[in-house]
């Protein structure tokens, strides 16, 4: 186990997960926030993008009372990813990205919980400075969760992902460590 906070725990992806995964990346309800309604995944997609690769990603299963409930990830960001978003090649900055798989875990203030217990696992494990996301401009009920987490809007990022057939705006948003 990665960490616990009260009832939420974050362990690190094993092979089993990959069912879960598929069911939640096939469900339109969560697609519509995280990866698009056109892009449902199977379980081959689901090995393609989440297992063997080594491209620094920490991928991790949301449990709530022992039920997975959903998937955070974080990475430290490259010298290349920081020159893109303004930052100094010497921060120690960490990317990090979730979705409560589980819609009737929404609006019980879980995500919160999620969010601000990594937050401070990359802070105090991980030495992070700071911790960015770069959610979508219409996604106002993840924006205002992260705000409330102590994130702050930094950048404006036009057209920046992919989703459902259309280049969407998102903002870059950061957490720095006091």
């Amino acid at each position: 186990m990665l960490f616990q906070n009260d009832e939420l725990s974050v362990r690190t992806l094993t092979l089993e997960d990959n069912l879960l995964l598929a069911h939640w990346l096939s469900n339109p309800v969560v697609l519509e926030f995280y990866e698009g309604r056109d892009n449902p995944f199977n379980k081959e997609k689901v090995l393609e993008k989440f297992y063997n690769r080594n491209d620094g990603t920490y991928r991790c299963i949301v449990e709530y009372s022992g039920i997975p409930i959903g998937y955070i990830q974080y990475y430290q960001l490259d010298n290349e990813d920081k020159k893109e978003y303004g930052f100094f090649d010497s921060e120690i900055i960490f990317g990090m990205d979730q979705f409560i798989g589980e819609p009737d875990y929404w609006n019980r203030g879980i995500g919160q919980l999620l969010v601000s217990s990594m937050v401070e696992f990359l802070i105090e494990e991980r030495q992070a400075e700071k911790i960015v996301m770069d959610p979508q401009t219409w996604n106002k009920r993840a924006i205002s969760c992260y705000e409330k987490c102590g994130f702050k809007k930094v950048k404006f990022l036009p057209k920046h992902e992919l989703h459902e057939g259309e280049f969407r705006d998102c903002w870059l948003i950061e957490y720095i460590a006091k």
